[in-house]
């Protein structure tokens, strides 16, 4: 089923134009398309960007170089957001006077250009014939920014059900495109909120990265994979999420077709997975039951974690899991998930990722497991 998008109840409208520099922009209504303005009047010159990605000798982890990210926007004031609808005579990156969800190609990229530059297994050839250990290639793929709603002041928790499927549809729509470029090995999509995650735009927003490789985290995790295959001949994801429902202990929300628990060994204080109990590869194979809870499911999770402190909306990162596209890497194995943590370990204190963490990927969390479970199934309003 993969790239195959489901036919929903109410359809998703999309509507394409081209920004004044080139790039895409995508309009995405539930329903029929709204009439709004299309064109940027903006004097944009040619994005220029020259990202390329190094191989890293000592642990074979593909890393990117992208210089030109130093100039990006940062913390704009709310009137001067370039995610905001174009209104008053002021012109933004979206056109139109308002829209319900936007997608844009970004404007300073970690990855752009033709995905069929890079070699279409991903691995870019040596710098030398001489020199082995140096291996790079193009930055290719593409990185886009997915507009949850033009109300500046918002956030996903704050989207009505109806809103948060749209995002959902949209997400689904942009994996099935992204996915069929040539050279994409890996669709991301996720999302940052928070000052104190790094975000440097306010506005309610994600993003989908289409890599030219396999990520870290996931080659890990399908190799774990296939060594669980191979020993019990049973798929690791789906006995994960049947272990974690069977024991109940961690388990935050579950509905029908979804369930949402803590993890065994969390590496985050609060740290949440969601999985859909019938297994699928990625956003494009998730039928309409579950399409038609996972909103609900989602939106409730939010909002639990927006009271966990007290202080307000807590800064997360919310990160899809999908599986790689390359047969060869065996993505199959893997199971469309998502995970949902803060690096928040209690009102006024941050989990910092310092010498441990960062010098050794070794993580210490500061909350077990059970606790963190136990406080999100109480954080009801």
């Amino acid at each position: 089923m993969r790239g195959t998008i489901l036919p929903q109840p109410t359809p998703t409208a999309r509507t394409e134009t081209t920004l004044a520099d080139g790039r895409r922009l995508l309009y995405y209504d539930r329903g029929a398309p709204v009439p709004r303005e299309t064109v940027d009047r903006r004097p944009l010159d040619p994005p220029s960007h020259g990202s390329e990605v190094r191989l890293d000798p000592a642990t074979g982890d593909w890393v990117t170089i992208a210089a030109h990210r130093q100039a990006r926007t940062y913390q704009p004031p709310a009137e001067e957001c370039p995610l905001c609808p174009s209104r008053d005579g002021r012109l933004s990156e979206i056109p139109a006077e308002d829209y319900q969800v936007a997608v844009f190609e970004n404007r300073f990229p970690s990855l752009a250009g033709p995905a069929a530059t890079a070699a279409p297994t991903a691995v870019p050839s040596a710098v030398s014939a001489a020199d082995e250990l140096w291996r790079s290639g193009p930055g290719a793929g593409r990185c886009e920014v997915v507009c949850f709603t033009a109300d500046h002041d918002a956030s996903f928790a704050d989207l009505t059900p109806a809103q948060a499927r749209l995002v959902l549809d949209a997400w689904t729509d942009r994996t099935a495109e992204l996915s069929a470029l040539p050279g994409v090995q890996q669709v991301y999509c996720f999302e940052n909120r928070g000052a104190e995650i790094g975000v440097t735009l306010a506005h309610p927003h994600g993003q989908i990265y289409a890599f030219p490789f396999t990520t870290p985290r996931t080659a890990k995790a399908v190799a774990r994979a296939a060594e669980h295959r191979a020993a019990t001949g049973r798929n690791l994801f789906e006995d994960l999420l049947a272990a974690e429902r069977a024991h109940g202990e961690r388990v935050v929300l579950a509905g029908e077709h979804w369930t949402a628990f803590v993890p065994f060994a969390a590496r985050w204080p609060y740290e949440v997975h969601l999985h859909p109990h019938r297994r699928v590869p990625d956003l494009t194979a998730l039928d309409e039951e579950q399409r038609a809870e996972f909103p609900h499911l989602y939106l409730e999770l939010l909002r639990r974690f927006d009271r966990l402190f007290g202080t307000g909306r807590t800064p997360y990162i919310s990160a899809w899991h999908q599986a790689p596209l390359a047969p060869a890497v065996g993505g199959p194995e893997l199971a469309l998930h998502l995970e949902l943590f803060t690096i928040r370990r209690a009102a006024d204190k941050l989990k910092y990722l310092a010498g441990v963490e960062s010098g050794m990927d070794a993580f210490v969390n500061d909350v077990t497991p059970e606790d963190a479970a136990r406080r999100l199934r109480e954080a009801t309003a």
